[in-house]
């Protein structure tokens, strides 16, 4: 059986590898909260929950749950790596608008994980499609 050449840059593979890792735990954690907990329960710590119809929630956190699970997936079985980058895109698209909603209410505050879970997302995404990209098996 024959084995995947070594990545041509072990560190930055190593890198990314615990980044991807890192933002499906993020990802999957706050997809599957905001997929089971009571609109009236998550209001209370996230003010858009109760700003907007409630299948708009499903829908962000379906997002979120695709995109963790795509973060890591289609590359660790070697099966289409190629939606590893889209899905890094995605979520970086997602941390956009909900970025761009908290400076249209003010909530400063908010805005270090957006920026900070959008720019890992984005290191994923160049690093798989441009630096450190896996081949599919063959």
């Amino acid at each position: 059986m024959a084995t995947a050449p070594a990545p041509a840059n072990k560190p930055l593979h190593i890198a990314l590898w615990i980044v991807q890792v890192l933002l499906a735990v993020a990802f999957g954690m706050a997809g599957g909260m905001k997929l089971v907990t009571p609109t009236e329960v998550l209001a209370q710590n996230m003010s858009w929950a109760s700003v907007f119809p409630e299948g708009t929630r499903f829908l962000i956190g379906a997002a979120e749950l695709a995109g963790a699970l795509g973060l890591v997936l289609p590359s660790a079985l070697r099966s289409q790596p190629r939606l590893t980058p889209a899905a890094a895109a995605a979520l970086c698209t997602v941390m956009a608008f909900a970025a761009t909603y908290h400076i249209s209410q003010g909530e400063m505050g908010s805005l270090p994980p957006n920026f900070v879970l959008g720019g890992l997302a984005f290191f994923v995404l160049w690093g798989r499609l441009k630096k450190a990209p896996i081949a599919p098996r063959a």
